[in-house]
């Protein structure tokens, strides 16, 4: 089994590690917060005391931060201390220009790299059901899928460095859109006087069918372990969201291209946040459509 250092173990990295302890692997871990590493060392890991000092002699380095800036900052940390032939992933979700210039980096020092950022929320991180969307080189890709095999159940190369990145902000641009179309409509069919059940009964057979219809239901009752059914306790948390929204509108940018559903699902989440909701899940979206209602 492989030796692995890990490094950032929240609400996704923390379980991610334990399904890799589980696995039989060797794991350290850091993060800088005490509690995320006691969590990491009651289920088993190995903590380091610093991030340089979890690599050292590691096969495989993971990382799972916050942005593009941490990801950058921790591989400039620890890269030179990687051995020869190491290889780098990052499941972080950021932006498609740092995570290339992370491949950079990686590639200066003569380490293999992959990013491959996640969808599943923690549930998924828990279960080991996650999906990786990857991109780097196919020999760097064909190193690390054995690893990721372990913490998720659909592995996908989507190209190369970034690519990973790049499926991932389009992935969640129409999640995110999806989202406010079903919380619309069920918000119409309670002015209509329509049952939720009636509505799912038909649209989750119909044309409108849709993931976050089937499977992430915003309303309570129709898919019982969705959050509805737990005071919208996430999952993936709107804040979350409208970081993805902005990476998907930053790119879009970038790249030239349209994206007007997309701005208007981050502008609509943006408001959700910024009316103190960032840690309700995704899905309770569903309420602020019908407070729109009343304005």
């Amino acid at each position: 089994m492989a030796h692995i250092a890990f490094i950032g173990l929240g609400n996704m990295g923390g379980p991610m590690a334990v399904n890799l302890v589980k696995a039989g692997h060797k794991v350290t871990a850091f993060d800088l917060a005490a509690a995320s590493r006691e969590q990491a060392r009651s289920d088993g890991a190995s903590i380091a005391e610093t991030a340089v000092g979890s690599v050292k002699g590691a096969d495989v380095v993971i990382t799972m931060l916050p942005a593009g800036k941490h990801v950058l900052s921790v591989w400039n940390e620890v890269i030179s201390s990687m051995g020869k032939g190491a290889l780098i992933i990052d499941c972080s979700t950021i932006d498609v220009e740092s995570a290339k210039q992370a491949h950079a980096l990686a590639a200066k020092h003569g380490i293999a790299s992959v990013d491959a950022p996640v969808s599943g929320g923690t549930g998924g991180a828990k279960g080991a059901t996650l999906t990786f969307m990857c991109g780097g080189e196919d020999k760097a890709f064909a190193a690390a899928k054995p690893v990721l095999d372990k913490m998720g159940k659909k592995i996908v190369h989507c190209g190369g460095g970034g690519a990973g990145q790049a499926a991932k902000i389009c992935n969640n641009m129409i999640l995110g859109i999806s989202m406010i179309a079903v919380s619309e409509a069920f918000a119409l069919a309670e002015k209509l006087g329509l049952s939720h059940q009636a509505l799912f009964d038909v649209a989750s057979t119909s044309s409108g069918q849709c993931w976050s219809l089937t499977t992430y239901c915003p309303v309570p009752g129709p898919v019982p372990t969705s959050p509805a059914n737990n005071d919208y306790k996430p999952g993936f948390a709107s804040a979350l969201m409208v970081k993805d929204l902005t990476l998907a509108q930053d790119a879009a940018k970038a790249a030239g291209a349209a994206t007007p559903l997309g701005k208007h699902a981050q502008e609509i989440y943006k408001a959700f946040d910024a009316a103190g909701h960032g840690g309700v899940d995704f899905s309770g979206i569903v309420q602020h459509v019908r407070e729109l209602a009343g304005k």
